[in-house]
């Protein structure tokens, strides 16, 4: 069952909150998409099939809906909570062009999570007509510059570059950076992505393209290895503690292995589930019945960041939620989310978000007028 909870309206938008309680794991029936929307989750994971191609969604990873589109959705992990904002298709033009978005899905890191709950923040707030389309034009051009492999009038000039820029204004958040380091445990640049996600020079693809410098691509999920998985919504699933159902994926789908993106959904599945194998890339390889390198190198591919990173994005976008609800302890944090201390935490926080716990909280805060 699904509601919609409209949390506000502007120009050429509107803002609902979207709790399904559904739980299934096979594909729901088919619907069509009536507006261009983009669908950041706050709390759940859900699989999402558009156009024959499947994606796990969880609040590491968005996606962007857009009319007529053929959709069809699994809830094997129970419900979810998201936020799906609709634009018009005027606005939709004026911040994308008339060129559709280079893919449908894409990585949501800890600094475009930062921008989306100051987005929710800015709508609790009440001043629709500045304030919130002010977020709201950062944070959707934000994340048309990750989803467009080519220049949008969103993004040209100053407006990506100002979004990419931590600590900036209420929802201005991405990577400050105008080159791309080369990728290590904790690096914050995915590395650029080819045509059949084989991995391409760090930064190349990015130096080429006015105006998207400092601007993370996202994921390859929209690629041929992910339009191969099966209409069975459980493949690549963790199922709880139910090692099984990963191991049992191994030879689905024609008996072949299974592709780079079904690998690191099900590992996506696991961290997001808290599963026990999850705590090491050994035992989290071992449930998942493939080799530790074979994982790594898949994970990397499909998502851009390595599992350490995530893993670690994961932790944060959690203390975020902890933060949020008012958390007074950020040594019991540290303790509750694995850190080996307080300033382990802080540290970590620091890198993925660009603030340290305190500034996050006033941050997270709703101002009063």
């Amino acid at each position: 069952m699904r509601s919609a909870v409209r949390l506000a309206a502007g120009d050429g938008f509107h803002l609902d909150a979207v709790t399904c309680a559904d739980d299934h794991r096979g594909w729901s029936a088919a619907e069509l998409g009536s507006a261009h929307r983009l669908v950041l989750v706050r709390r759940g994971l859900f699989r999402r099939k558009a156009d024959g191609r499947a994606a796990v969604i969880d609040p590491t990873m968005a996606y962007l809906g857009v009319p007529g589109e053929e959709e069809h959705f699994a809830h094997p992990a129970g419900g979810d909570v998201c936020t799906s904002v609709s634009l018009t298709p005027e606005l939709w033009h004026t911040l994308a062009g008339e060129g559709p978005p280079g893919r449908p899905t894409l990585y949501v890191d800890a600094r475009l999570d930062l921008a989306h709950r100051r987005f929710l923040v800015a709508a609790r707030g009440g001043d629709t007509a500045f304030e919130l389309a002010e977020s709201l034009l950062s944070l959707v051009a934000t994340t048309l510059a990750r989803l467009t492999p080519t220049l949008t009038p969103a993004s040209s000039g100053s407006g990506a570059t100002d979004a990419a820029r931590p600590g900036a204004s209420t929802t201005e958040a991405s990577v400050p950076r105008t080159t791309a380091p080369a990728l290590g445990p904790e690096s914050t640049v995915a590395p650029a992505l080819g045509s059949r996600g084989t991995e391409a020079t760090p930064g190349a693809a990015l130096a080429s393209r006015p105006g998207t410098a400092g601007v993370m691509p996202g994921p390859r999920l929209g690629t041929d290895a992910a339009a191969s998985r099966t209409d069975d919504a459980g493949v690549g699933g963790v199922g709880g503690a139910d090692t099984s159902a990963a191991k049992g994926s191994a030879s689905r789908g024609g008996g072949g292995p299974r592709s780079g993106a079904v690998i690191a959904d099900a590992a996506r599945e696991a961290i997001a589930a808290d599963h026990p194998a999850a705590s090491g890339l050994m035992t989290l390889a071992e449930l998942l019945a493939v080799s530790p390198y074979q994982l790594s190198r898949a994970f990397t591919r499909e998502l851009g960041v390595s599992l350490t990173y995530y893993r670690n994005r994961v932790r944060v976008g959690r203390a975020l939620d902890r933060l949020e609800d008012g958390e007074p302890s950020l040594a019991g944090l540290a303790a509750d989310l694995g850190f080996a201390d307080q300033a382990h935490l802080t540290r970590t926080i620091r890198h993925h978000v660009g603030h340290t716990p305190t500034a996050l909280r006033r941050l997270l805060t709703p101002r009063t007028p």
